[in-house]
């Protein structure tokens, strides 16, 4: 009787803070969150209770993860998923994606994010049978697959017409003709990231910067094929944060002056942009008077000139800078302090001094 009264004690006070903990978790594993549904019938009960605790599946990096995620869905708790990730997750393959549209549809109706980040054995096929069955689909990434075309593009536009946050990051089988797709189907998309879609050229990344005016991300990281003719036309993007041009090898001082015109750029990154000098620079530091981060990584034509204009523009916001590589500048360690606030870093060649 003791017993029973401790434990009905332990119930009444030890659940609640429980539920309160898991409660502000924006993300709590699913390991953790299983173990807790076998404490007690009374906690089981309240976590079950709790709709919002069952809106993810995070299935990342699990072997077996297509019959677990299949397993899953067929559970009455994630009849509200919102959120499901299954980046590097092994084995998943088309035929998982056919079988959760056969047997568990009615749980992907409210599926508003989906990441097949390295889920290389995903086909266009698998792409066409999961996207309709997910309309309400907002955010889509597929990172580092090459098996994807095209036509999982086309499949992509045509059943999910709510998507703003995009990762094609590593497809290199998407040409031009992907981007016109996505320009002509996603003109509030706010983050883009085409890392290394080495098929793209001017043509397509224009379609994009002329009708996607909301991007506020944007990554062409490793893509040496773009020109100016291209890169003026970001100016376009003004609620553009952020910009990642890292191997940008044709972007010059004047393509980097319109990029002045993006006013809220918060990061860019200008890591082996080899034809820029102290004219591009400081055309940024003039416009872009909101920038936190800035990477210089490798660009010997900049000199203490761009560090001094950047002092004089950016002092108040800048918290990190890199300039390994540039030979040019010679650090006067006044304008370095001047540039950055206490706390925040100067990357040197090789060292990383601490403002």
């Amino acid at each position: 009787m003791e017993g029973e009264s401790e434990w009905k004690a332990w119930s009444r006070e030890t659940v609640p803070k429980v539920m309160r903990i898991v409660s502000t978790c924006t993300t709590l594993p699913h390991r953790d969150l299983f173990s807790l549904l076998l404490v007690s019938p009374c906690l089981h009960q309240s976590l079950l209770s709790c709709s919002s605790l069952w809106q993810g599946i995070d299935l990342r990096e699990m072997n077996n993860a297509g019959a677990r995620l299949v397993a899953a869905l067929s559970m009455s708790r994630y009849r509200l998923v919102k959120d499901i990730n299954l980046e590097f997750a092994q084995d998943i393959e088309d035929k998982h994606l056919e079988l959760l549209k056969t047997k568990c549809l009615d749980s992907l109706k409210n599926l508003e994010s989906l990441n097949l980040n390295g889920c290389q054995k995903i086909s266009d096929k698998g792409i066409e049978i999961i996207t309709s069955a997910c309309p309400k689909l907002k955010v889509f990434s597929i990172y580092w697959n090459v098996r994807v075309t095209d036509i999982g593009i086309q499949h992509l536009v045509k059943n999910c017409k709510h998507i703003v946050d995009l990762n094609l990051s590593g497809c290199k089988n998407i040409s031009d003709k992907s981007l016109q797709l996505v320009a002509d189907n996603y003109q509030e998309l706010e983050s883009l990231n085409l890392t290394r879609c080495v098929k793209l050229t001017d043509h397509g990344l224009q379609k994009i910067l002329l009708q996607c005016s909301s991007l506020r991300s944007l990554n062409l990281y490793a893509l040496s094929s773009f020109t100016d003719k291209a890169y003026k036309k970001i100016s376009l993007l003004t609620h553009l944060k952020f910009l990642d041009l890292c191997g940008a090898q044709n972007l010059s001082d004047e393509g980097l002056a319109c990029l002045a015109k993006c006013k809220n750029l918060v990061s860019l990154n200008l890591t082996w942009c080899v034809r820029i000098t102290d004219v591009g620079v400081v055309a940024i530091a003039q416009g872009c008077t909101s920038l936190e981060f800035l990477s210089l990584f490798g660009i010997v034509g900049v000199t203490d000139k761009c560090l001094e204009a950047l002092s004089r523009f950016c002092s108040n916001t800048l918290i990190t800078l890199d300039v390994n590589g540039c030979v040019g500048i010679k650090v006067d360690m006044n304008i370095a302090l001047s540039l950055l606030k206490r706390g925040n870093i100067f990357f040197l060649d090789n060292l990383s001094v601490y403002i």
